[in-house]
């Protein structure tokens, strides 16, 4: 009889109605706290510009208001940067995984020479660098100013990602590699065969840190980008903004300019959140696609040495 309620005790505590209505209302919770700054953001946007301004928005959108889109995706220059940010994005995050495995991959080979000093000099440059004018200069010298790959080439590799992908290689069996040299395998095929196949999860996170980087980055293009036609995204939404900026303190001739003036003041100011749904959506809905390899590349890549 002891032991017949002992195990009703335990599935009574196990399947508790109480417990899994309090664990699920904190999970509800968590998942609205994540959520709804986004969420605000939208029926922000989609609120006519007077209400947005005055934050008088909580849960719906007051009115219905599609200006602030029209006027971003009115524009053919949106296209070409959003065009531009795609091929910036994609060229950089293969030049990333490129460089960053194969670098990985000879630091991996433990009988690389000197492998110990070359270890510990790519630290340097990962904590020290030469600042902004040094890289400008250098990209000047190049010829790559106001071309793409000035934006590409700067961006294409990063030390951190490299002792990313050197600790995941840390952890696959070294008789991999040597069943592969057995076979008559060079270090190139090794590497590409063997070690990429299952580095697969921390490749895809690399992928998507580099994905979401070079689409929210806007200070390199700034730099070295000055025709507009190859600018990226970020850059574009950025100079919508302050453009389209209006300063209250000219002096305007007529209370109708004035009113006019202030009228264009708030919906600019309600542009903002239109701009952070555009240039946000598209990693949102790339996001899913990595999630499944996101969680076990850093866990396995970034803890294990």
């Amino acid at each position: 009889m002891k032991n017949i309620n002992s195990s009703k005790k335990n599935r009574i505590r196990e399947g508790s109605k109480t417990a899994n209505v309090i664990i699920y209302s904190i999970a509800f919770l968590l998942a609205l706290i994540c959520l709804y700054p986004m969420y605000y953001v939208l029926i922000l946007s989609l609120s006519q510009p007077r209400a947005a301004a005055t934050m008088q928005v909580y849960w719906v959108p007051k009115g219905f208001y599609l200006g602030g889109y029209e006027k971003i995706f009115g524009d053919k220059l949106l296209w070409s940067s959003y065009l531009n940010t795609i091929m910036y994005a994609a060229a950089e995050m293969l030049l990333m995984l490129l460089t960053c495995s194969t670098f990985a991959y000879a630091l991996s080979v433990k009988t690389l020479k000197h492998r110990k000093l070359v270890n510990a000099f790519i630290l340097i440059p990962m904590y020290f660098s030469g600042g902004t004018i040094p890289l400008f200069m250098m990209v000047m010298k190049y010829g790559l100013y106001n071309t793409p790959f000035s934006l590409i080439l700067v961006g294409g590799y990063s030390i951190w990602y490299i002792i990313l992908i050197k600790s995941y290689f840390s952890t696959i069996p070294e008789t991999l590699r040597e069943a592969a040299k057995i076979d008559g395998a060079s270090h190139y095929q090794i590497w590409l065969d063997v070690y990429l196949p299952v580095a697969k999860p921390i490749l895809a996170v690399i992928a998507l840190y580099t994905i979401v980087n070079v689409w929210n980055s806007w200070f390199n293009a700034a730099l070295f980008l000055a025709d507009q036609k190859i600018q990226p995204l970020q850059l574009y939404l950025r100079r919508v903004l302050v453009q389209d900026a209006v300063d209250l303190t000219v002096e305007l001739a007529t209370a109708e300019e004035m009113r006019a003036a202030q009228e264009n003041a708030i919906s600019n100011s309600q542009l903002k959140y239109t701009v952070i749904i555009v240039s946000s959506l598209p990693m949102l809905v790339a996001y899913p696609f990595f999630q499944k390899y996101f969680v076990k590349g850093v866990m396995l890549g970034s803890l294990k040495e």
